[in-house]
C-alpha cells in the first residue's frame, strides 16, 4: 500500500498487479464515515475476495474532529452530535431527507478533484471506475455521482441515507442504468431503513439498475454484504 496527497485529499492505494494500485484493472474508491480515521476501510481490500487486478483507493476526509476525542477521527462535513445523540436516546427516526448539509458542496469539489487525480494517476480506463463509501461517505459518494457526468462501473452505498430529496431525485434520470449497490441494516439506529428503502425507491424509478441488501443488524458492514459486494464488482461490465 502507498499513500499521496491527490488534489487535496490523502489517499491510501493499495490492490493491483504490485498491490500498490498497479495494472489496469478497475478501481474501486472508498470514502469512510463520520468519525472514523482515515484508514477505516483499508482493511476491506484483503477480504473482498476480487481478481488481483481490481484496484482500491481510500480518500481520508479533510476535517480533523480531534475535539471528539478520538485518535485521527476525520469527516467530510460537521454534524449537528447533539442531535444525533438526542434523536439516538429518543429512539425517534432521523429524516435527513430535506438536509443540505454546510460542507457538503467543499467536500464534493474536493473529492472531484481527487478522483480526477486518481483516474489520472492509476490511468483507470474509461467506465472502470466504482465509486462508494459507507455512512457520511455513501452520501458524498451519491452527491457526487448524481453530481456530474463522470462514467462509473458502480455506485456502492453502504448504509448511507437520503439527503437533499428535490435536487438528488431531479438529478437521478440523468444516470438511468447506473448499476447501484446498496445496503442497510433494519436496525439501524443512526441512519433509519425507511430512509434507505426510498433511496433505493428513488434511484428504481430513475432507471437505475439497484441491488438493495438488506440485513438484520444495525450500522455495519457484515460478512454476506461484502460477499454480495464482490460480486457486484465482478460482476461490471
Amino acid at each position: 500500500m502507498r499513500q499521496e496527497l491527490l488534489g487535496e485529499l490523502q489517499v491510501r492505494i493499495t490492490g493491483g498487479s504490485d498491490r500498490e494500485g498497479g495494472g489496469d484493472g478497475p478501481l474501486v474508491v472508498l470514502l469512510h464515515g463520520f468519525g472514523a480515521p482515515g484508514d477505516d476501510l483499508v482493511p476491506l481490500w484483503r477480504v473482498l475476495p476480487v481478481p488481483r487486478e481490481v484496484r482500491f483507493a481510500f480518500p481520508e476526509a479533510p476535517l480533523d474532529l480531534a475535539e471528539l476525542g478520538g485518535w485521527g477521527a476525520r469527516a467530510w462535513w460537521h454534524i449537528d452530535v447533539a442531535r444525533l445523540q438526542s434523536a439516538v436516546a429518543q429512539g425517534r427516526e432521523r429524516d435527513l431527507s430535506q438536509d443540505e448539509p454546510v460542507g457538503l458542496s467543499d467536500a464534493h469539489a474536493k473529492l472531484v478533484a481527487t478522483l480526477d487525480a486518481l483516474e489520472a494517476r492509476l490511468k483507470v480506463p474509461e467506465g472502470k471506475l466504482f465509486l462508494g463509501g459507507f455512512s457520511q461517505g455513501a452520501m458524498l459518494a451519491c452527491d457526487v455521482a448524481l453530481g456530474g457526468a463522470r462514467p462509473l462501473a458502480g455506485l456502492v452505498l453502504l448504509s448511507g441515507t437520503l439527503l437533499s430529496a428535490a435536487r438528488w431525485s431531479a438529478q437521478m434520470p440523468a444516470r438511468k442504468g447506473l448499476r447501484v449497490f446498496q445496503s442497510h441494516g433494519r436496525q439501524d439506529p443512526l441512519l433509519p431503513f425507511s430512509a434507505a428503502e426510498r433511496l433505493r425507491a428513488l434511484w428504481s424509478e430513475a432507471g437505475a439498475e439497484v441491488q438493495f441488501h438488506a440485513f438484520n443488524g444495525g450500522h455495519e458492514i457484515p460478512a454476506p454484504v461484502l460477499q454480495a459486494l464482490s460480486t457486484f464488482i465482478d460482476g461490471a461490465p
